[in-house]
């Protein structure tokens, strides 16, 4: 069964923390996307709402397969914001989330390695409080039957599929069905539709 991993959150869903590194605020946002204009929306939403602070550096990795990764230092000197916090996204191994970590100054210059380790502990910190779940590989089918067999069918449908809608017709009944293995409609008529991934 082809899986992956994203935040706990719905669509559009966020989770927040804060720390705070030698007087300098570390303000970290996760939200769940399915696509970089959600992304890079959600990033110009967070630069909006927080404008007096000096740096929003983001990253964020979508797709299934995590194909899609950007960065960015926002003026951080270079390596030591965007790449750190997108190394802990691909080090936990997942996607469709961006994060955006807002810095307030505190005073006290970090150093590069300072810079790189807040970075990495403020994204760390918003994907703890956004924890993970599942997203499951499903296919959407068709499945057709002569309405003689509707009772029979039924029931197995409602046992080993997810039924997503029903058509009665005079002489037939249509199923669209959504399952995990196609192998569950076996010795029925069936088209295969198209993949959908769903949240476990």
């Amino acid at each position: 069964m082809a899986t992956y991993r994203t935040i706990d959150r719905p669509l559009g869903g966020t989770a927040e923390a804060e720390i705070v590194v030698s007087r300098s605020r570390f303000l970290a946002r996760a939200c769940r996307v399915e696509d970089e204009a959600a992304a890079r929306a959600f990033v110009a939403d967070v630069r909006s709402a927080d404008h007096d602070a000096r740096h929003h550096c983001t990253a964020f990795v979508i797709g299934p397969d995590g194909s899609l990764r950007r960065s960015n230092d926002d003026g951080e000197p270079s390596g030591t914001a965007g790449r750190p916090m997108l190394e802990v996204l691909t080090g936990r191994d997942l996607s469709d989330v961006v994060v955006v970590v807002t810095r307030w100054f505190g005073g006290v210059l970090l150093g590069t390695g300072g810079l790189a380790r807040a970075y990495a502990d403020a994204t760390g910190a918003a994907l703890d409080a956004a924890g993970t779940r599942p997203r499951v590989l499903w296919q959407r089918a068709r499945v057709v039957a002569p309405i003689a067999e509707v009772g029979s069918m039924e029931g197995r449908l409602r046992r080993d599929t997810d039924v997503v809608d029903v058509a009665y017709e005079a002489d037939r009944v249509t199923w669209t069905v959504a399952v995990t293995d196609v192998d569950v409609l076996d010795r029925l008529s069936f088209e295969v539709l198209e993949p959908i991934w769903r949240d476990g």
